[in-house]
C-alpha cells in the first residue's frame, strides 16, 4: 500500500511563500509515477494545480497559478514538492498530494483527478 504525508502548510501573509511537502512510501521509485497537487477550499470542488508526468516531461498548472507555482520531485528521496510564491488568499485551501503508476498526460491527472493514490491533505490559509 502506498502512503503519502503532505507536510509545509500553514499560515502566510499575501505575496509570501510556502514549499509543500509529500513524503511516499519508502522504496516507491517516483519516476514510475505520475504525480499531482490538487486543493479543495470550502465550499469548492477538488482542482488540480499542477500534474507531472513519471518521464518528467509533461507538466500541467492550473491558470491561476501559472508563473506562481512549481511542482518537482526528488526521486532519490521520494518526496514531491509544490513551491508556491507570491500567495494570493483565494490560494487558500486544502492541499493535497496524489501519485498514479498509469501513462496519461499531466492535463488528464489534473482535469480528471483519476489518480490512484491521495494523501491526507495539509491547510494552506493566506491572510493578512
Amino acid at each position: 500500500q502506498i502512503q503519502l504525508v503532505e507536510s509545509g502548510g500553514g499560515l502566510v501573509h499575501p505575496g509570501g511563500s510556502l514549499r509543500l511537502s509529500c513524503a511516499t512510501s519508502t522504496g516507491l521509485r517516483l519516476d514510475n509515477y505520475a504525480i499531482g497537487w490538487f486543493r479543495q477550499a470550502p465550499g469548492k470542488e477538488r482542482e488540480g494545480v499542477s500534474c507531472l508526468i513519471s518521464s518528467g516531461l509533461g507538466t500541467y498548472y492550473v491558470d491561476s497559478v501559472k508563473g506562481r507555482f512549481t511542482i518537482s520531485r526528488d526521486t532519490f528521496n521520494g518526496t514531491i514538492y509544490l513551491q508556491m510564491n507570491s500567495l494570493k488568499p483565494e490560494d487558500t485551501a486544502v492541499y493535497y498530494c496524489a501519485a498514479d503508476n498509469g501513462l496519461f498526460s499531466a492535463n488528464y491527472y489534473c482535469l480528471s483527478r483519476n489518480l490512484n493514490y491521495w494523501g491526507q491533505g495539509t491547510q494552506v490559509t493566506v491572510s493578512s
